[in-house]
């Protein structure tokens, strides 16, 4: 410890502009360590008030808390008695989640304590010997275990009946690169991270304004998974957003264990057969900030690096930032060529597969379209395999070391492409389209809406090879339902403003117009 405090004298000036910082990021979001705290007691309110409740006793609290957390055999939950004022004090924390010089000092500040200036309570004790933003106080022993577990340090002092609790925390985060998933051409190059903090910095750093409120809550009886929810004040549908709030507040999970699916899945139980996707999901935060200030509610979870965006229609989901970072015109023709693209991603391999059934009423102008070579492998069982076999090459580019991606890449190009037509299980031309398909998949930024898609296609390659015409349209129809019948979690049409119509809205769905100006008050 002396060599501690030698270090600290040395660089005081450092940790007296470290600790200026740390106050200005407390001022920008204070509000979300005491929202957590009065949402995590609002919502165990029963529990705890059948729990037990702090004592002015020390040595009982902590004869308590050993046993709670097993202190003796977690290595990584730290606690350690110290004396303030001439009492005994006790401080608790997660080693690792903790920032040594925030409590190195607040710690100095307590040795020039004297027994006579210490405040009768915690209360008192806060306010006059804490120097730090981010505190408050705990009077149950549940409450302070679940924080405590989340990385916020805990105090006890003899004589206090109520914990203080330290917002020093600090996480394992890696940097806010570029997402690679939801890449762009142009525009801003940083990404959400698994740190929830960072990701609301990102979004109010985009939206300076203080109708931008971002609540706290929580769920997972193990986990206490916090889950930050933001929303324009004035701009958002309140009847949906008191509805988002009610769900998660009731959600009855263990934990959530895979982030935002979990949590959808938890919030929006229904119509699970539906493949099309009733969320958006982005990592980039100027798409977030952007789907908030248009009135979305946008969730972020402990953990995850994705924000999800709702209510989500189909357009909603099918456009990306490129469309805004570029002028009207390329912005409308990215959109369009999107939606054109996804559309021949269904058909086309279903239409191709119709004709060849029917070569002989193809028109002269699709002769090109006819089969070159004999076939030995029936066209709908050629098109069946490479479906799956390309979700497999998918798989295995996923689980494949970096450093084999390339020769393994060549060899297999090789083998399912010249080989596979030679050896007489492929033909050509049925390579060629499920490569279009395959590569078209790739447009779409959400994986949901690409597998959505591929379902739909099976569904009508299979009832087109069984009933053949009426089988083509039955397909088609159930693809078509599927969209029409969709509700988003609000409850409101899939594909608005087609269903109900409204044709300003669909310009604005199809065509990308100008910034709006605000007119002069």
């Amino acid at each position: 410890m002396t060599e501690k405090l030698f270090s600290y004298q040395k660089t005081d000036s450092y940790l007296c502009n470290f600790h200026e910082s740390i106050r200005r990021i407390s001022e920008g979001n204070s509000h979300i360590l005491s929202g957590s705290m009065s949402c995590k007691r609002q919502k165990d309110v029963e529990r705890s008030e059948h729990s037990m409740r702090f004592s002015k006793n020390l040595e009982a609290n902590l004869e308590h808390l050993k046993q709670t957390l097993s202190l003796e055999k977690n290595f990584d939950v730290v606690y350690r008695v110290v004396s303030i004022g001439g009492k005994k004090g006790c401080l608790l924390f997660v080693d690792g989640l903790t920032k040594d010089e925030v409590l190195l000092k607040i710690l100095q500040a307590w040795w020039s304590i004297k027994p006579e200036d210490l405040p009768a309570d915690a209360h008192g004790f806060s306010g006059k010997y804490m120097p730090y933003g981010e505190v408050g106080l705990i009077a149950n022993e549940e409450d302070m275990i679940v924080q405590l577990l989340s990385g916020i340090t805990a105090v006890l002092i003899d004589g206090y009946d109520k914990c203080m609790m330290i917002d020093c925390r600090t996480y394992p985060a890696r940097g806010v690169g570029e997402p690679e998933k939801d890449k762009v051409l142009r525009g801003s190059r940083d990404g959400f991270v698994e740190t929830l903090i960072f990701n609301t910095a990102l979004i109010r750093r985009r939206i300076r304004d203080p109708k931008l409120i971002m609540e706290m809550l929580s769920a997972g009886n193990s986990s206490h998974t916090d889950i930050a929810v933001c929303y324009m004040e004035g701009r958002v549908d309140e009847e949906l957003l008191k509805n988002i709030r009610s769900r998660i507040q009731n959600l009855r999970v263990d934990a959530l264990t895979m982030n935002q699916e979990s949590l959808a899945e938890g919030i929006f139980p229904h119509k699970w057969y539906n493949p099309f996707p009733k969320f958006k999901f982005s990592e980039r935060p100027d798409t977030a900030a952007a789907c908030i200030l248009e009135g979305n509610i946008v969730i972020l979870v402990d953990n995850s690096p994705a924000a999800m965006v709702l209510p989500s229609s189909v357009f909603d989901i099918i456009e990306e930032a490129d469309d805004y970072y570029f002028p009207p015109v390329t912005g409308t023709y990215l959109r369009l060529s999107r939606m054109m693209t996804g559309v021949l991603c269904l058909l086309l391999t279903p239409t191709w597969l119709l004709g060849m059934m029917h070569a002989d009423a193809l028109p002269q102008w699709l002769a090109f379209t006819k089969l070159s070579d004999r076939t030995y492998v029936p066209l709908i069982f050629q098109l069946l395999i490479l479906e799956f076999a390309i979700d497999g090459l998918r798989l295995a580019a996923i689980n494949t070391p970096s450093m084999l991606t390339t020769p393994l890449s060549v060899i297999a190009g090789i083998v399912l492409g010249e080989y596979s037509v030679k050896s007489g299980w492929f033909n050509s031309e049925t390579m060629l389209y499920m490569a279009f398909v395959t590569i078209a998949n790739y447009s779409q930024s959400s994986f949901e809406l690409g597998y959505a898609l591929k379902f739909m296609r099976v569904i009508l390659l299979l009832l087109t090879a069984v009933f053949d015409v009426w089988g083509y349209i039955t397909g088609f129809v159930i693809a078509v339902c599927a969209i029409v019948f969709n509700k988003t979690i609000a409850g409101k049409s899939y594909i608005y403003p087609i269903i109900p119509f409204s044709w300003k809205e669909v310009k604005k769905r199809f065509f990308r117009g100008r910034l709006p100006v605000i007119p002069e008050s």
